[in-house]
């Protein structure tokens, strides 16, 4: 349909039938007819007419139900206009991926766009028109649980893999391709901030702060065309996100120029009543569409209260005109008025979900993203022919999906003990739980301590069960539960070689674990594939080459800890941590125990000169960085090295240090490969106090290496 049909059809809408489009409800008000009316339900206010008529449909999926559902909606609805089904489709379907964070740590946007890809696939094939990702939100707090569904803390390497994640889930034409999702990038806005680390909690920031770190990742989804946002639940400047008009009209819509749907999160709406912002349901639908927000998940706001507030004149029907228009396109776009059942489909849902093609993606996202921190004395690889005991509550579990994994199935994943078994030769390993992932009996660590003494090294698999981390799930502790730790100890006094595997959604503080083993593997929550891919890792079949996209804290009292942040008026000088007027504290280091970039490899790296083309730069001359690196190791590996910039003196203080681009070397033994890096003026530019973007002249410096921290460094002039 073009606009002008689908306005003709906007206007045959009752009020009462518009205002129901707005309406998002849960798979089980259509699955069951009347009877789910009744009971806890009927508290919404929910009516048969309204569910009749409602525009899309929470959480529903599997081929046949959705045929069954739309079939049997389009039957009942007077103008023939099909639902939207909608599901949190974060880190694959029932293929799963590596968690969204490990994804970041890949540094591999093509590997993650693939992802996507994959990911909508299995979903459409079982009905699924929209997913709720990516979620791109900027995190520099481990506590808070979510930070598992994002890649990151830092904007330029979000927004790079926001693009890839909208790339694969939408493809070239949703229309023409019935085998890929409309995106939705949340939580707009600024919901990875909240105070204390602490779910649903208070964000305050300044509007500066706002654009230039947290809203990048956002519009770099809308500009590679992501068809929906999400409010997030949070207040921005003291105003829940879903109700807040500068946030949603006047950046959003007029100043992004976004024209796509608006969706609330769960219940978000009602929310502005307990955050205080609205007195009752009929305020908070009356801030909601004002603010632009299309769609109501879950709360009867609009549906109870739009008619009142039109007839009252405190709400003008064309509000409500504008966002039944939005969600009509977005049908039009899915290609939903030509083929209501798009997608779905039972024969090929068989063939495609969790199909061996897709499983071998899963495993090498999660090769890539696992992240080796330590490695003395060349522990790992294990060494031929060494008899291994794989101890930890970890060491057989299903349990390493993480949050949010769709339809995937704990029963599929591949475990650590099982993968190993099938790669070393019989008798070569032995297993032994140790401990639960929160309590431990002395049987049990005694069975370890046997276990232990008759191998040659132990392969400690330890870490966080899937529901300490994800929604709800904000800690204070985060280091390994103290049953784990424990385990260590005891195997400690083994005196046997000792390597960790974690298994986790979040940085952990790794005291009691990274100064007792020889060597720690940070595995994530690796997907499906996740025990075959960490056995190849330990095995050395694959050489680890992901990089930390978090800081990992000394410990909890450094969070915030994060690469790129300001410097202060009294900085501490590295050579005189005697000074006490400085900004540092008196019982830990200030930066972090393991830094932004950070990664280490079964082969060495070594970096020859840092080159610059030049020492100024211009608005149209740029300024060419070189440095060559040399694989300096016996076996192939990838080297990802990164371009930090700082501008030493700006109108408004900068970072430290600043990614502004990185690039994948793959090099032989012995072999040498020029990593080149051209800085623009426009890179220089940054959110001066009016909140304008500009750069200034001065002097700026350029950082290359590893990671955030052991860099090459030379300087240049923006003239």
């Amino acid at each position: 349909m073009d606009n002008r049909q689908l306005t003709e059809l906007l206007n045959q809408m009752t009020l009462e039938e518009k205002i129901a489009q707005l309406l998002q409800l849960t798979a089980n008000f259509h699955e069951g007819g009347e009877s789910q009316i009744t009971g806890p339900l009927e508290e919404m206010g929910i009516t048969e007419s309204m569910v009749t008529a409602s525009g899309s449909v929470l959480g529903l999926s599997g081929a046949q139900s959705v045929i069954d559902v739309q079939k049997s909606y389009l039957s009942k609805s007077r103008l023939g206009i099909p639902l939207m089904f909608m599901a949190d489709v974060v880190h694959g379907f029932k293929t799963i991926f590596p968690i969204p964070l490990a994804i970041g740590c890949s540094w591999d946007t093509e590997l993650a766009e693939k992802s996507a890809e994959i990911a909508a696939r299995e979903s459409a094939v079982s009905g699924i028109h929209v997913t709720f990702a990516p979620m791109v939100d900027l995190v520099r707090d481990p506590r808070w649980g979510r930070v598992m569904e994002t890649t990151g803390e830092d904007p330029y390497l979000n927004s790079l893999f926001a693009r890839a994640f909208v790339r694969g889930y939408q493809g070239g034409s949703l229309k023409d391709e019935p085998e890929r999702l409309a995106a939705c990038v949340k939580h707009f806005a600024a919901y990875g901030a909240p105070e204390g680390g602490r779910d649903y909690n208070t964000v305050n920031m300044s509007e500066r702060n706002l654009r230039e770190q947290y809203l990048p990742a956002y519009k770099a989804a809308l500009d590679e065309g992501c068809e929906m946002v999400m409010t997030s639940f949070n207040t921005v400047d003291g105003i829940p996100a879903t109700g807040n008009e500068k946030l949603m009209r006047g950046i959003l819509r007029d100043e992004w120029g976004f024209d796509g749907v608006l969706i609330s999160d769960w219940a978000s709406i009602r929310e502005m009543i307990a955050h205080g912002a609205a007195e009752d349901d009929g305020e908070a639908a009356y801030r909601a569409i004002r603010a632009g927000v299309d769609i109501e998940m879950m709360t009867p706001c609009y549906v109870q209260h739009l008619p009142g507030l039109i007839e009252s004149g405190r709400v003008d029907e064309a509000l409500v005109d504008e966002a039944v228009l939005r969600i009509l396109r977005l049908k039009d776009k899915l290609g939903l008025f030509d083929n209501p059942l798009r997608g779905a489909d039972p024969e090929r849902e068989r063939e495609v979900l969790f199909c061996q093609e897709h499983r071998n993606v899963s495993y090498e996202l999660a090769a890539r993203s696992s992240v080796l921190l330590k490695n003395e004395g060349g522990l790992l690889p294990l060494a031929s022919g060494k008899k291994v005991a794989l101890i930890g509550p970890f060491a057989q579990s299903d349990d390493i999906l993480g949050w949010w994994s769709c339809v995937g199935v704990k029963e599929d994943a591949v475990k650590l003990g099982t993968a190993l078994q099938e790669r070393l030769a019989e008798g070569q390993l032995v297993i032994a739980e140790g401990s639960g992932v929160v309590s431990v009996e002395q049987s049990q660590i005694d069975a370890a301590i046997t276990a232990a003494q008759d191998a040659d090294v132990i392969v400690l698999a330890l870490g966080e069960d899937s529901a300490m981390s994800g929604e709800g799930g904000s800690r204070t502790n985060i280091r390994l539960p103290e049953a784990q730790l424990e385990l260590v100890r005891q195997l400690k006094k083994t005196g046997k070689p000792m390597a960790a595997v974690i298994f986790n959604g979040r940085p952990l503080d790794l005291h009691g674990i990274i100064d007792e083993a020889d060597a720690v593997l940070e595995a994530w929550f690796p997907g499906s594939e996740g025990g075959a891919a960490i056995a190849d890792i330990l095995i050395g079949r694959v050489n680890p080459s992901a990089r930390l996209t978090m800081s990992f804290p000394h410990s909890v009292g450094q969070i915030p800890v994060y690469y790129n942040h300001y410097n202060t008026g009294r900085p501490m000088n590295p050579d005189k941590t005697e000074e006490r007027y400085v900004s540092k504290y008196i019982d830990s280091p200030n930066d972090p125990l393991l830094p932004f970039g950070y990664g280490l490899s079964y082969t060495t790296f070594e970096y020859g000169e840092l080159k610059l083309s030049g020492n100024e730069i211009t608005a149209n001359q740029p300024l060419q960085v070189s440095v060559s690196v040399t694989n300096t190791g016996d076996r192939a590996g990838i080297e990802t090295v990164q371009l930090y910039i700082r501008d030493v003196a700006g109108e408004v203080v900068r970072p430290m240090r600043e990614l502004k681009g990185f690039v994948r070397l793959e090099l032989a033994p012995g072999e040498s490969a020029d990593a080149v890096f051209t800085i623009t003026e426009e890179q220089l530019r940054y959110h001066h106090s009016d909140l304008t973007q500009a750069s200034d002249p001065g002097t700026f410096q350029v950082f290359v290496g590893p990671n955030s921290r052991d860099t090459l460094a030379e300087s240049f002039r923006l003239v």
